[in-house]
């Protein structure tokens, strides 16, 4: 700490010997510093970014649909003044430059090197050499262990010799040995091992597919594509069986969505529906000769007016030969023997004559030529379903269900008319495009529902209905009698009670009126007649009573009112 004092000490003595510009030439210094100091951490602090793509894209569309694919990946990117795209670290570059690849992004024209340049500083060619493959095969195992679904890669790349013939040039070969990270589809997803190797094609130089292994962690090749044609065709078939079923569910889900509202969805349950189809892909050539229409119908007209041509003459010949003479056979030249047939020449020498006639027609019709590419279509449609019919429970005079012998309800079956089996069967037909040339079948039948187990259900619930029923009337009825018992029981108690107080107020009646005639006589006799307190504080109750009703007659009327309804 001393030494600090001495130091503040040393520049406040310095600060005081510095004149005033010295002063400011200091402080300026200061201020600069501070400011290079500042500008040096806020460069430092700025993100470096990286190039996705070395070289310049400059087609704007291109440009606009890599950076869609990009912020896909939930990556935020920037494009330069120049045109390179750019993102945060390298890292996210190669992931992205894998995707890129691998689904065909990269610009036509761009240079697939331009993804790995990397600069070495070597000695010799030999050198140069080894670390530029070494760092091509780096880089390739670094982008592919870059992808998401891959948890480790292990890239072999063989490059041979150049030689001064081709055809004796050995191939450059590449071996791959990936290891999927758990939950990966990366080893069945045959899209994506196409992705590594055409990563592979466009990073080395001279490597072609029938070069390229690909195997996971347990030696199993992954890009043997030829000999996964019979994988593929099961894959095919599954597919073309999954659109056959996803037609049925909906040809099924239409028709009886429609049969339901008409028929309820408890006499129409269900309905089998069978579809085949020519899922192959057909080229068909059609040639068409139709009439030419020399006249066609006039408008408005009730019939058929028109004329019509099977073809039309534009042009003809006639040629007639009318012979005389000696019929001559020439045999060629003397000393050969002549080419003429033994029965020409049995007619030579001969004298006759010859009329011979010839015509030439050259006439034109009407023709088409069409070509028609057909995809897979629906050879035959087998419909069937089944609807129920009603079930009316039989009911006696007194609109009770009849019950059996067996004790279960007694019903009636109805089965559904005719005319509605056919109305339906011509529903079906309409929905599912009946053709009858190529062998559509619908069968719309009416055969009864086994409803053993539901009407058990229905007559438990009717006859436990029932049975709550008369439980409740009887509760009812007991609970009737005891009300009224109770306001009769009520009613005698309040009956015995009025009595016994009409009793109680005349037997006090008759005591108070003993009490103030003997109260009265010993006045008149002028006895000394001793009051007790009791009695005395009775009297003076009695005595406010009576004013309190001289005074307040009302309220003491509302009061005996009150005692009334009480009672």
């Amino acid at each position: 700490m001393e030494w600090l004092k001495k130091l503040a000490a040393q520049i406040q003595g310095l600060w005081k010997k510095f004149t005033l510009t010295q002063r400011i030439i200091l402080g300026a210094i200061v201020l600069v510093a501070i400011g290079g100091i500042v500008a040096l951490l806020s460069v430092s602090s700025s993100p470096t970014m990286v190039a996705v793509i070395d070289v310049p894209i400059q087609d704007e569309a291109v440009r606009d649909q890599i950076i869609t694919r990009i912020n896909q990946e939930g990556v935020r990117a920037q494009v330069t003044a120049a045109g390179v795209i750019q993102v945060a670290d390298e890292q996210t570059a190669r992931r992205l430059r894998s995707i890129l690849v691998r689904e065909d992004l990269i610009p036509t024209g761009t240079d697939p090197w331009a993804i790995f340049d990397q600069e070495r500083w070597t000695i010799t060619d030999f050198e140069r050499n080894v670390n530029f493959r070494r760092a091509q095969t780096q880089m390739v195992t670094d982008h592919i262990k870059a992808l998401d679904e891959i948890d480790d890669a292990d890239v072999t790349v063989v490059f041979p010799e150049r030689t001064l013939f081709r055809s004796e040039q050995n191939p450059t070969t590449a071996s791959v040995i990936i290891t999927p990270r758990p939950g990966s589809d990366i080893i069945t997803n045959r899209k994506k091992i196409e992705g590594i190797q055409k990563l592979l094609r466009f990073a080395i130089e001279g490597l072609t597919d029938t070069n390229i292994v690909i195997t996971d962690q347990g030696g199993n090749v992954l890009n043997d594509f030829e000999n996964m044609a019979a994988a593929d065709r099961l894959t095919l078939i599954e597919r073309e069986a999954k659109i056959i079923q996803t037609l049925e569910a909906k040809y099924r889900s239409q028709i009886l969505a429609a049969l339901q509202v008409t028929f309820s969805s408890d006499r129409v349950r269900d309905l089998n529906i069978k579809l085949d189809m020519d899922m192959s892909q057909k080229s068909i050539a059609r040639e068409t000769y139709s009439p030419i229409i020399k006249k066609a119908q006039t408008p408005g007209l009730a019939y058929d007016d028109s004329i019509l041509l099977d073809s039309i003459t534009i042009s003809e010949s006639t040629s007639d030969t009318t012979w005389t003479g000696t019929g001559f056979n020439p045999e060629g030249p003397a000393g050969v023997e002549g080419q003429t047939a033994p029965a020409f020449k049995d007619m030579s020498n001969l004298y006759g004559s010859m009329t011979q006639e010839t015509r030439v027609h050259n006439e034109v019709v009407n023709s088409e030529k069409s070509q028609e590419e057909r995809s897979p279509q629906i050879d035959r449609v087998t419909v069937s379903v089944n609807i129920d019919g009603q079930w009316k429970r039989k009911y006696d005079d007194k609109k009770n269900p009849v019950i059996a012998l067996d004790g279960s309800i007694e019903r009636d079956y109805v089965p559904v008319p005719a005319e509605q089996i056919r109305s339906a069967q011509l529903l079906v037909q309409n929905a599912i495009g009946y053709n009858a040339a190529r062998g559509d079948s619908v069968t719309v039948q009416n055969i009864p529902f086994d409803r053993t187990v539901q009407f058990q259900a229905e007559d438990a619930a009717y006859f436990r209905q029932k049975q709550f029923q008369t439980t409740l009337l009887i509760f009812l009825i007991g609970v009737a009698v005891l009300l009224i018992s109770f306001i009769v029981f009520r009613a005698i108690s309040r009956e015995m009670e009025r009595r016994r107080r009409l009793a109680e107020d005349e037997r006090a009646r008759r005591e108070q009126a003993i009490r103030e005639s003997a109260i009265a006589q010993a006045e008149e006799e002028g006895v000394d007649v001793s009051i007790s307190v009791e009695e005395r504080a009775r009297l003076d109750l009695q005595e406010n009573v009576a004013n309190m009703a001289k005074e307040h007659p009302e309220d003491v009327a509302q009061l005996i009112r009150t005692w009334l309804l009480e009672e």
